[in-house]
């Protein structure tokens, strides 16, 4: 590596001189993201031992004081069948999610745009994103109460004559999906769509005064003139998004779910709980965890890669 020479040395300082008091405001987040973020990376040692708690001894000298078994607990995992079904729903729930996601999002965020009346626009973005910051206890408690046999949504099936009988929504396995998917939207296609608005607002209205002199409509200006100004904004938001394609969390199907759904509600980090820690058995609960880990990086660079060599850019 070249070294830097006096002058730029020197410019190096200056620039921190003058940028000494933002330098000092990032120290603590600085140390927030070692201590929180990569100190418990230690912990992934547990995935090469037969992890064993021992009384008197400090954590580290007791995660160095372990049997060494290399990648035994990998092999099981990759042996174990429960692995694969939770695979197989972790990437169906996660790929409809994305999908139904940035269409919902996309599209909710167009109509806001359309809207003219600003204090009426106001309020349905307001609330269209309260939704967001409701528990996901509560977004449980009321999707039963809407899905259930006497609920709402049965009710009104059946009075609009289009069903019979009611239909047990929570108790049909093939129904699963679509009821974590379905609540999901619900509670984020508002929230998702704020930063849609914002990425429209950075357009240039010159383009709409332009595309309305030649004749476009209000649907030809949305389709050849907002979408094209926020495709850099979707292929970010993809990209992040198809990192995180593993780590959808298990809050929505555990409480979503019941014993007649168990096997449509397992997906990785359930069964990291239940198999892993819920059965002691740290050292293979940590494996799961790196796997997943592995497996959202290599997704990130692998969607980032191929984004800039379709020259739709990328986020590195």
């Amino acid at each position: 590596m070249k070294a830097l020479s006096r002058k730029d040395r020197k410019f190096t300082w200056k620039n921190i001189k003058e940028q000494k008091y933002l330098i000092a405001m990032s120290i603590p987040f600085v140390i927030w993201v070692i201590i929180f973020r990569y100190v418990p990376l230690t912990g992934w040692l547990m995935a090469f031992q037969d992890f064993k708690f021992k009384t008197g001894k400090g954590w580290f000298a007791t995660l160095l004081d372990q049997q060494w078994v290399g990648l035994k607990h990998f092999i099981t995992l990759f042996k174990e069948p429960q692995f694969y079904q939770a695979m197989e729903n972790t990437l169906g729930m996660s790929i409809l999610g994305i999908i139904f996601g940035f269409i919902f999002s996309i599209s909710f965020a167009l109509l806001i745009n359309e809207l003219k009346t600003l204090k009426f626009k106001r309020v349905v973005q307001t609330i269209s994103y309260l939704p967001h910051f409701v528990s996901w206890v509560v977004v449980a408690g009321l999707v039963n109460s809407m899905l259930a046999p006497a609920g709402a949504v049965n009710e009104l099936l059946m009075a609009l004559n289009i069903i019979k009988e009611p239909i047990h929504f929570m108790t049909k396995p093939n129904m699963f999906w679509g009821v974590v998917i379905g609540s999901d939207l619900w509670k984020e296609t508002g929230w998702n769509a704020i930063i849609y608005l914002a990425a429209i607002t950075g357009i240039d209205p010159e383009m709409y005064e332009a595309a309305k002199v030649d004749g476009a409509n209000r649907f030809k200006q949305m389709i050849h003139i907002t979408l094209p100004g926020i495709r850099s904004t979707v292929i970010v938001l993809l990209i992040m998004s198809i990192g995180n394609l593993i780590n959808i969390g298990f809050e929505k199907q555990m409480l979503l779910g019941n014993n007649v759904v168990q096997q449509k509600a397992l997906v990785l980090d359930k069964y990291a709980l239940d198999y892993g820690i819920g059965m002691f058995r740290y050292s293979y609960g940590t494996a799961i965890g790196i796997f997943k880990s592995v497996v959202g990086i290599i997704l990130v660079f692998g969607a980032n890669f191929i984004a800039k060599k379709t020259g739709e850019g990328g986020i590195v």
